[in-house]
């Protein structure tokens, strides 16, 4: 298993700034909008929220700026996890009781979550299969 990235909310862009890239020193690498629709499906809020990835070679967050951050509206926070088998996991996941939500990206995809009994949300991908070049 493999850690992919920690998913937080801050309040704006200028609090996320100053504590991923100005203190811990964390490159603002890319930002992007999560439409209203998926928001809906994945975190029960519709409404569009932007997205700032910070990252370095070893770490990576994606922060949500959500001026409604500490509500007790649908929680953006979740961790993002790497497995080996999703087929696999997601079996374990459903016969353990824990609930499983997959639903389609707008620019197609599927995305998967699934809840622990505290209701921490975690992102599931599956390992991709590394390719090698056939030798000479």
């Amino acid at each position: 298993m493999k850690l992919i990235h920690v998913a937080l909310a801050c309040r704006s862009e200028q609090n996320s700034d100053r504590f991923y890239r100005d203190l811990l020193g964390l490159p603002k690498i890319r930002s992007k909008t999560i439409p209203p629709s998926l928001a809906k499906q994945i975190f029960g809020r519709e409404e569009e929220f932007r997205v700032i990835d910070y990252a370095d070679e070893s770490l990576h967050f994606e922060i949500f700026v959500d001026p409604q951050r500490g509500s007790e509206q649908g929680r953006l926070e979740h961790v993002c996890l790497e497995i080996a088998d999703l087929e696999v996991f997601l079996r374990n996941c459903r016969t353990a009781g824990a609930p499983v939500l997959q639903t389609l990206r707008d620019a197609g995809g599927l995305i998967t979550f699934v809840s622990d009994d505290d209701g921490h949300l975690y992102e599931i991908k599956e390992q991709m299969a590394e390719t090698t070049l056939p030798s000479e």
